[in-house]
């Protein structure tokens, strides 16, 4: 079975592109071969982790990865979570459509916070913000290829 390729794409590959892979993986494995990586590599968020786990998803064992050790590979479509790696998004190989969808970041909206109910409420909006969007898939993929092509 052919499964369309995605790389979600972030800054640092340690807290929103790490949850939109494990809920492309819990929810659409059976359509999409997936993978994270970020412009930098930072460690994985423990708070992402953590709700991540209380939603039933258990990123524990992801890797934060270098988009520049993924340049060889194929993908179908290039996915930027946050503006910063939508600007330095590289050029891939083949027919990679890029597709931008921002989320919030936790980890910056939180900085500063001590209250730790409020900050794991914010990662758990991005958290559902991140389901939503990859429930909604392939629609919005559909949507930004057909856009692509009219241009």
């Amino acid at each position: 079975m052919n499964r369309t390729r995605i790389l979600f794409l972030c800054t640092g590959n340690s807290c929103r592109s790490q949850m939109a892979e494990g809920w492309t993986r819990h929810l659409k494995s059976d359509a999409f071969s997936v993978r994270s990586a970020g412009v930098e590599t930072h460690e994985l968020n423990p708070r992402a982790v953590r709700v991540m786990a209380e939603a039933g998803v258990d990123i524990s064992g992801q890797q934060s990865t270098n988009v520049r050790d993924l340049l060889h590979e194929t993908f179908d479509f290039v996915i930027t979570v946050c503006d910063r790696a939508r600007e330095s998004c590289p050029v891939f190989p083949g027919l990679t459509t890029l597709v931008h969808r921002s989320f919030d970041d936790p980890p910056a909206l939180t900085r500063g916070m001590t209250d730790e109910e409020e900050i794991l409420a914010v990662y758990r909006r991005v958290r559902d913000e991140i389901r939503e969007f990859v429930e909604g898939m392939p629609l919005h993929l559909q949507r930004k290829t057909r856009k692509a092509r009219k241009r």
